[in-house]
């Protein structure tokens, strides 16, 4: 005991030595900055160690007004750039203390307030980040206890929160770190205020953060609808990845304003819904009606989609979600009411609420949800059926719909029905998720699967896409996405002028990858469907609510010619791959309407070659041969080629073939071995296309595929074409003695690529039957 004490005195006199030093410094600068610096690092050091360990030591340096002095320091220090150090380590100090008596000293007496209100120069430097790590410190230790020694009152009204407001600041600066910061601290300020600080944060001009926030999201999304509609030399490639992300940062800010609203406090929820709806949602929704203003709207129609997709997704809620749809189905909604006067005889009444007017009910209906503070229903006449002037309802069919009238009206159907299919496709989805909503209203909810869901027209436009060959294979790839979903969702079954359409779909993505048996990259083939099956699958079968409607910006780009320069056996390459994936999915789409069950993985038929095939009749060595390798000559053909850095050379070449696999090796006779040869270089067989010179008829051409698939960023797997290799195909030139002989080289060459074909042929036979899967 004697021994802790002796300890104990022997600290607390070496840091009153420490802090009577650094009360003797009555400026700082740039001569005496170091130790300043040392002795801040004492103190902050066994201010946490005592904190930790021993109270008398915390008390000790309480007495001596530690904070006081930090305060001092701060404001004392001229040019010295010391602000940051200080502010490094009083955030270590916060953070690492744990006791409620040590945390109400540090945030008494306004020690934090006047840190954080002095008078700092962030321009240019680099205090900014330090100064939001403070910050965010300092909230991460506030409770609602501790909250009211970082605000001032008058009377029962907060006037002021230095902490929040300097930290808004910083909202939108430049560096993500310090953003994240900022959005930490709100939420963590959120998390614990009570009912005058909230007043005060939903009050302006604090409150104008939230439409801020809000305003520059809509700013981001306007700017992502412009990269989507962009006319430039950028390739639809390069957009692609810019949208992405672009849409990555939408996506953060709509997850900020969701962790807003699940505080669970109503007036900073409706503080926030009350900006989305008014700045985002609404300009958002405009064109989907087609009304005359929709061309005043900042979105496109394909933009909109997706951010009322994204909006629902990320955001949700059964306030939201009723607002969205009520405003989505006001078309059908006034046609059907008026349809309804005139049955009745009514005198026109149903016309005297305009569209404004709509829409203010609908906001109050809203609001009227955040205030009845998490109730399970509003009924009455606050349900979106009494609004209408219907009764709210589980059923699945709204008799006075007038399906064909709804369509004349367009709306949203007119996108549905729409000859663009990243229209179709995504407003479709939004449906989808209205639909499938547990939190939307049932009138609503049924009204939506009496004119869209169920019925058999929009399969036919679904297949209509799904049959166009002009569409690209991301196109087909969502098509099938919402076939499998609306044929499941409703246990529909294909009349027969949607199964002719089918059929007719089907044979040509059969025909195309007939065709591309005879491309270059046949060889390919067996392996990308194995590939293919198990990614087509996996995405047919992507749960709705994991879907990302990024798909409609991507299709909208997709459907634009692609300008940028690559190779021709790169774009071969994808052409194959493209027609994989297309009948893949037909395949796929084909077992669904069979009622047939998908295997996991795809099994070929491998077939074992004869032992007629040329493989077998020469040697065995030919087949596995690489670079550098010594292989018998056997029945090569002689010729000569010239190498731009080896000149000309008299070499042998000879074609061989192995299952699917083939290549035509170069050889130099061996120096030693008359009947050796020792391979200079190496030809994949499919793509070499050898034909012979017109003018000079003792020249073969060869095409040499110089583009490598697994050097590919894209590979068989990828949605897109990312045509990330562009090394230019290789040419050969080989010249023979006379022109039997070239002519004769050219058969060879054309019969083993033959040979390799057919086994591949052999292997996707089963594949190309009518009835494969069937089986």
């Amino acid at each position: 005991m004697h021994k802790g004490f002796f300890l104990w005195f022997v600290i607390c006199s070496l840091k009153i030595y420490v802090i009577n030093e650094l009360r003797g410094i009555k400026v700082v600068d740039r001569s005496n900055r170091e130790m300043v610096i040392d002795l801040m690092q004492s103190i902050v050091e066994t201010v946490t160690y005592g904190d930790r360990h021993d109270p008398l030591i915390f008390e000790y340096f309480m007495e001596y007004q530690v904070m006081a002095e930090f305060v001092r320091v701060l404001r004392i220090s001229k040019n010295s750039r010391i602000e940051a150090t200080l502010l490094q380590y009083l955030s270590i100090m916060i953070q690492n203390i744990d006791s409620e008596h040590a945390i109400y000293y540090c945030f008494s007496n306004d020690y934090i307030n006047n840190i954080i209100t002095h008078p700092y120069k962030f321009d240019g430097g680099d205090l900014a980040p330090y100064y939001i790590s403070f910050l965010r410190a300092v909230s991460s230790k506030i409770n609602r206890d501790t909250l009211c020694l970082l605000v001032k009152v008058d009377g029962d009204n907060v006037i002021s929160f230095p902490l929040y407001s300097e930290a808004l600041k910083f909202a939108r600066h430049g560096e993500k770190m310090i953003q994240t910061a900022v959005r930490a601290l709100s939420l963590n300020v959120y998390n614990v205020s009570d009912h005058t600080v909230f007043q005060f944060l939903t009050s302006p001009p604090v409150s104008n953060y939230f439409s801020d926030l809000v305003q520059s999201l809509k700013e981001q999304c306007i700017s992502l609808d412009t990269i989507v509609h962009a006319n430039n030399e950028t390739s639809p490639q390069g957009r692609i990845k810019d949208i992405q992300l672009d849409t990555d940062k939408v996506v953060d800010d709509l997850y900020y304003l969701k962790d807003i609203i699940c505080v669970g406090e109503w007036r900073l929820s409706r503080c926030v819904m009350e900006n989305l709806l008014k700045l985002l949602v609404l300009p958002a929704l405009l064109p989907l009606l087609l009304f005359e203003e929709k061309s005043d709207s900042s979105f496109s129609a394909v933009t909109s989609l997706y951010i009322v997709s994204r909006i629902l997704q990320v955001v949700g809620g059964r306030s939201l979600i009723n607002f969205i749809a009520g405003i989505i189905l006001y078309p059908y909604l006034a046609s059907s009411k008026e349809d309804a006067a005139q049955v009745n005889n009514c005198d026109g009444t149903s016309d005297s609420d305009s569209f404004s007017r709509y829409i203010s009910k609908l906001e109050a209906i809203v609001y009227a949800d955040f205030e009845s503070e998490g109730t399970e229903n509003i009924n009455g006449e606050n349900s979106l059926g009494g609004l209408v002037g219907y009764k709210s309802c589980d059923s699945p069919s709204v008799s006075c719909i007038d399906y064909k009238k709804c369509t004349k009206r367009n709306g949203i159907l007119g996108y549905v029905f729409s000859d663009n299919p990243a229209l179709s496709l995504s407003s479709l989805y939004l449906l989808l998720i209205l639909a499938e909503s547990k939190d939307c209203d049932g009138f609503l909810s049924g009204m939506i699967r009496s004119i869209v869901l169920p019925h058999e027209k929009i399969v036919n436009v679904l297949l209509k896409v799904l049959a166009n060959p002009l569409h690209t294979v991301l196109t087909y790839q969502q098509t099938g996405w919402f076939l499998e979903k609306w044929l499941g969702f409703q246990g529909m079954k294909l009349g027969n002028d949607c199964s002719m359409l089918f059929n007719t779909s089907y044979e040509q993505s059969r025909v195309q990858l007939q065709k591309e048996l005879d491309g270059p990259w046949f060889d390919y083939i067996p392996d990308t469907l194995r590939n293919e099956w198990e990614s087509c699958k996996k995405d047919l079968e992507e749960p709705m609510n994991q879907k990302d409607p990024l798909f409609a910006l991507e299709l909208h780009i997709g459907q634009q010619k692609d300008n940028s320069c690559a190779t021709t056996s790169s774009v071969s390459w994808q052409r194959m791959v493209d027609a994989v994936k297309d009948f893949v999915l037909h395949l796929q789409l084909k077992a669904l309407i069979w009622k047939q069950d998908r295997p996991d993985k795809l099994v070929l038929d491998v077939e074992t070659l004869s032992t007629s095939e040329s493989w077998k009749t020469r040697s065995s060595d030919h087949s596995s041969a690489n670079f550098g390798a010594e292989v018998a000559l056997g029945s090569a053909f002689s010729c000569r080629i010239a190498f731009s850095n080896a000149g000309i050379r008299d070499i042998y070449a000879i074609p061989v073939s192995k299952g699917k696999t083939g290549k035509l090796l170069l050889m130099e006779k061996h120096p030693f071995r008359t009947q050796k040869g020792v391979v200079i270089a190496i030809a994949p067989l499919p793509g070499l296309s050898p034909k012979i010179d017109k003018e000079h008829p003792t020249w073969l051409h060869l095409q040499i595929r110089e583009f490598d698939p697994r050097f590919d960023s894209s590979k068989t797997k990828s949605h897109h074409s990312k045509r990330s290799n562009h090394v230019t195909d290789g040419k050969w030139t080989l010249g023979f003695p006379n022109a039997e002989a070239c002519k004769a080289a050219q058969l060879m060459i054309l019969e083993e690529t033959s040979r390799q074909r057919s086994f591949v042929e052999r292997q996707i036979a089963l594949m190309l039957r009518d009835n494969a899967l069937v089986d």
